[in-house]
């Protein structure tokens, strides 16, 4: 047996890789486009594992995706491929229409090709699970109640956007096709192999290197926060147990302002790696909004414990003590990722 994972050397997607094949024997094909966040070293430790095949190449390549399902014979494809940074949205949405929109649209054909192709006894087995955001549901105010899987699509930046329309998409393949799908909308996942973009990574990572630590306006935007291999164990739950067509939100019942995250970035390191400086909250920086910064996500993930029995394993607190320590753990990893082309948008956002 074999799954095809897309995007599969990203954060999210490495990390379900090495969590599936750390229990279970089963094949994985990982396709990667190789972007910016897209790292081989992230699957390092799989060199010679003969249940891992890592083939380079675009989810908008419908030759190439038609030879690795005709090739490999997956039973399910797993989607984890995408742009997904909002500040890069903003500067450049083409790509994430690209990718999000018009790369989930071949993946989807691609896909509902070879399960038509597929004999009758092993057809209804076959999965298409398709990983996506909280962020499409929009905004809440302060006391309104969490994203259910059917609040209402608001999506109110670029990213987002082109992620409800993938969304859409997959809704549309199951209803009109049959293509027995599956969407979970996750909330912020932090942990190892985050590229050093975003929130908690680069706080990690500036603060070390006493560098300013910028906090978007007046750092009171409200996020949930969800360890990835939480978050990975619900994926996998979910394409075990999901109901075909079915949508589930995946949370970690942590909300959290942004400006409390970085404090508790901070105090940690001043705990595992203190600096001669002084404390490392010294080097908060606000810095000016983001263009239409949502206010606040929380989701309610009571509907994948009710139906699936799935709920997070670590606490906020456990999560991100676990996070901060790898990057400490991890020097090269993080000086690797760095590139030129890096430091440059860092610089340019953060100017």
């Amino acid at each position: 047996m074999t799954i095809l994972v897309t995007g599969g050397a990203g954060f999210i997607g490495s990390n379900f890789v090495l969590d599936w094949l750390a229990q279970s024997h089963e094949k994985v094909v990982t396709l990667d486009a190789l972007t910016y966040a897209g790292n081989r070293e992230n699957l390092a430790s799989l060199k010679g594992d003969e249940r891992h095949h890592f083939v380079h190449g675009d989810i908008g390549d419908r030759a190439l995706l038609d030879q690795l399902l005709a090739t490999h014979q997956p039973r399910a494809i797993l989607h984890f491929a995408a742009e997904s940074h909002v500040d890069r949205s903003i500067h450049g949405p083409g790509a994430f229409i690209k990718t999000n929109v018009e790369g989930t649209f071949t993946l989807l054909e691609a896909a509902r090709t070879y399960w038509s192709g597929l004999s009758e006894d092993i057809k209804g087995d076959f999965r298409f699970l398709h990983v996506s955001t909280d962020e499409v549901y929009g905004s809440l105010a302060p006391d309104a109640p969490a994203f259910t899987e059917t609040h209402p699509y608001e999506p109110n930046s670029p990213y987002s956007a082109s992620k409800a329309a993938s969304d859409h998409l997959v809704r549309a393949w199951h209803h009109t096709y049959g293509l027995p799908v599956l969407t979970t909308n996750c909330s912020n996942n932090y942990g190892p192999f985050h590229f050093p973009e975003k929130l908690i990574p680069l706080m990690i990572v500036n603060a070390l290197a006493g560098k300013p630590l910028p906090v978007y306006g007046d750092g009171q935007q409200i996020r949930d926060w969800l360890y990835v291999k939480d978050h990975c164990s619900a994926i996998r739950t979910v394409l075990a147990r999901g109901r075909v067509g079915e949508t589930y939100n995946v949370g970690g019942w942590n909300e959290k302002a942004n400006v409390d995250i970085v404090q508790t970035v901070c105090a940690l390191l001043d705990e595992l790696r203190p600096s001669a400086e002084g404390p490392y909250a010294r080097l908060i920086t606000y810095v000016k909004d983001r263009p239409g910064h949502d206010r606040r996500y929380a989701i309610d993930a009571r509907k994948i414990e009710r139906e699936l029995g799935w709920r997070p394993a670590e606490t906020f607190e456990t999560g991100i003590r676990k996070t901060v320590q790898w990057y400490l753990d991890h020097p090269d990893w993080v000086a690797r990722v760095q590139s030129g082309a890096y430091r440059d948008w860092i610089e340019t956002q953060y100017a």
